[in-house]
């Protein structure tokens, strides 16, 4: 699959003006650190046709959308590998005055390492930490479902979550278990209205107040001065 590379530089202007790091283009007046722990523990909580989906979606965003979280993600790779290491993932929250135990830091990169390779790629890292109100919007959702409906069907099939499994390297998923949990008329495949109610639940467990919250507790974090 295509990745943007992330290495290609903002300016600090930039990066703190972009509308990801602002609400409503104001700064909130206080930082949330749990909100990004929250976040991901709510991605680890997702099951995989999620993550995947999630990914689908972040690898299509514009490079307008994604521009603090390209950022972010050069902030935390800091020998420029392409890939966040455990360590570094360690060392970038302790920079930014994230007060978490080690077994958290493990937890956190648990949770966006899709592929269990051990280290947080650019994409794994656009999927488990994009703001959700791109997962709501319609040309999103019907992308991603596309992505998994090879044959244009209008249903996601065993066959084809397990050909998508295989494409980004998950070889321990039960398929007819992800399957059960999303197909609420029991036919054995997941259409359209059922994957979107997977896709849209247990999407804001914060609320309005904490999402902006975590949006100025980025904001902090992308500081480059």
């Amino acid at each position: 699959m295509l990745i943007r590379d992330p290495r290609k530089r903002l300016t600090a202007h930039e990066v703190l003006c972009h509308p990801w790091v602002c609400v409503d283009g104001v700064a909130p007046d206080r930082p949330l650190d749990s909100a990004v722990l929250t976040r991901l523990k709510q991605f680890s909580a997702m099951n995989k046709l999620k993550k995947m989906a999630l990914r689908v979606i972040a690898e299509n965003l514009s490079e307008d959308e994604i521009a603090g979280l390209r950022e972010m993600f050069k902030m935390l790779d800091t020998d420029n590998s392409g890939q966040i290491t455990l360590e570094e993932l360690k060392t970038g929250l302790e920079r930014v005055g994230a007060n978490l135990k080690d077994s958290e830091i493990t937890m956190l990169m648990e949770a966006a390492d899709i592929d269990n390779s051990g280290s947080i790629d650019y994409g794994e890292f656009l999927a488990a930490t994009m703001h959700l109100n791109k997962v709501e919007r319609e040309d999103n959702l019907f992308a991603a479902f596309s992505y998994f409906d090879k044959d244009s069907s209008g249903y996601i099939t065993q066959d084809e979550l397990k050909k998508a499994c295989e494409e980004f390297g998950i070889g321990d998923a039960h398929m007819d278990d992800i399957i059960r949990d999303i197909d609420q008329d029991n036919d054995g495949r997941i259409d359209y209205n059922e994957f979107v109610t997977m896709m849209q639940k247990g999407n804001n467990p914060l609320g309005k107040r904490g999402q902006a919250q975590l949006s100025f507790g980025l904001r902090e974090a992308l500081k480059l001065g």
